[in-house]
């Protein structure tokens, strides 16, 4: 166990390693195109120790983007994400660091070196990627795994998490109800465990169980547990207390978020507004038909108001009671609507919510009142999400999927409001960039029912094992 715990230590320090190695290969390209790339009397008071100064600058900022962007995250994340993540903020970075030149040479100065620094960087983060990847799958050996189930429902968790064998090898599935003596003695044999959705008593027996023998513990977190997380420590006597305020956002994190939002929303509304018109006008030549389509959702402490979007099918589309939501190839979505949706522009007239105040930028997804209602019903926490204004992105958009459970989007937006900071929304705001570009996060909710059938499939194979009765007779 020693040995496992170094080994933990050596690849932190490795990786570390690695992100330090990048940022130093960027500074010194940026060093050497600043340097050949201008003029030397554009800048003449940097012609010393200044472009130091710079280099230094140009460093944090790639640094605190990376990390914003989870860039460092080789081998965790797969290759394309941490990939599109570097390249998200290489071009911030290059922006703003031209504009900073701009300002610096007071005036408007070639772009043209900072396009070959954006190059080269494509160059060196498609390299250290696949090259630090590489590295970490050498060093980390998928563990051989044990899932405890507290319900059927759980076993969905088997299947996303085999979409990573790379990183996660579930062997053994046991079921709760063959109790706790039995399980202490099954889990012993594998290198983790993962406690999925199990009930609270039996649930902390097996964690000490797993602690106490050094064990690698997963567990899938209750809403309460989440509750716990963001409670504030009390050390004023001899018993530690937690509280739990449950009021959401104070009133100054509220003023900070709404301000904000403002500021960036009318910044958008710049190169924003000649899309949106064509937009309008491509939605209209096409049938005829208005260019926005209004739902009522449901927001802050149950507020309704109606989202905008641009109208991406016919007019009358629910008319009749087709499937909501639309498949990829329902023939309901027009031509217009097919491009608009592939390319998440129909969700931007919901810059004006914000602006009006219905929404913000980061939060809880407003939810339908019917989907309200009927996720209230399945998970009587549902409307925990309520305790701060819905979001045109959020935890549950940029973690999760369009066929992510209510209990999951739960626990993905409660994540969000207990652990709420300015900084975790421009975090949000800067991955939502790169879910954008991500095919997996737009998986459909026909992927459910496969997901269902498999489940099914496992739970009736686990019942039949412990019947003792062959797989299959």
């Amino acid at each position: 166990m020693q040995r496992k715990r170094t080994l933990s230590g050596v690849k932190s320090l490795i990786r570390s390693g690695e992100g330090f190695l990048e940022i130093i290969i960027l500074t010194v390209i940026y060093y050497l195109i600043f340097r050949n790339g201008y003029d030397g009397q554009l800048f003449p008071d940097y012609a010393r120790y200044g472009k130091y100064v710079l280099c230094g600058i140009y460093a944090l900022l790639v640094m605190v983007l990376f990390f914003a962007m989870d860039g460092y995250k080789f081998g965790y994340l797969r290759n394309g994400d941490v990939l599109v993540s570097q390249l998200i903020a290489l071009f911030i970075a290059n922006f703003i660091t031209y504009w900073q030149l701009c300002l610096i040479a007071n005036g408007v100065i070639s772009p043209a070196p900072m396009l070959m620094l954006m190059l080269a960087g494509v160059v060196v983060a498609f390299i250290c990627t696949l090259t630090y990847s590489a590295v970490y799958h050498r060093m980390y050996v998928p563990k051989d795994m044990v899932m405890i189930l507290g319900r059927d429902e759980a076993v969905t968790l088997k299947f996303k998490m085999e979409t990573r064998p790379d990183k996660y090898h579930i062997v053994k599935l046991i079921s709760v109800d063959e109790g706790l003596e039995s399980i202490c003695q099954q889990i012993v044999k594998y290198d983790a465990v993962i406690i999925n959705d199990v009930p609270a008593q039996i649930r902390n027996d097996i964690l000490k169980f797993c602690y106490r023998n050094k064990i690698r513990t997963y567990l899938t977190p209750k809403v309460t547990d989440i509750v716990v997380r963001g409670a504030e420590s009390i050390n004023l006597f001899d018993t530690p207390l937690l509280l739990v305020k449950g009021m959401g956002l104070t009133s100054v994190q509220c003023f900070i978020k709404r301000l904000m939002d403002l500021v960036i929303c009318l910044i958008a509304m710049i190169p924003a507004a000649p899309i949106m018109l064509l937009v309008a006008l491509a939605i209209k030549l096409e049938d005829g038909g208005p260019v926005f389509y209004k739902q009522a959702r449901m927001s802050l402490d149950g507020k309704v108001f109606d989202i905008l979007k641009f109208r991406s099918m016919i007019v009358d589309a629910e008319k009749e009671g087709h499937s909501i939501p639309a498949t990829g190839h329902d023939p309901r979505i027009t031509k217009v609507g097919r491009f608009t949706r592939a390319t998440r522009i129909d969700e931007l007239p919901q810059i004006l919510n914000i602006i009006k105040g219905d929404m913000s930028i980061v939060g809880p997804r407003p939810e339908r009142v019917e989907h309200m209602i009927k996720y209230g019903q399945e998970v009587p926490e549902f409307d925990f999400r309520t305790k701060v204004k819905g979001g045109l992105t959020g935890y549950a958009q940029i973690y999760g999927k369009y066929n992510t459970s209510p209990y999951d989007k739960l626990r993905l937006d409660m994540m969000y409001i207990e652990n709420y900071s300015l900084m975790l929304d421009i975090k949000l705001i800067l991955l939502t960039l790169r879910i954008m570009l991500s095919k997996e996060s737009t998986e459909g909710f026909e992927q459910t029912e496969i997901l269902e059938q498999q489940s099914q499939e496992v739970l009736q194979q686990m019942k039949e094992e412990a019947e003792g009765t062959p797989a299959g007779k």
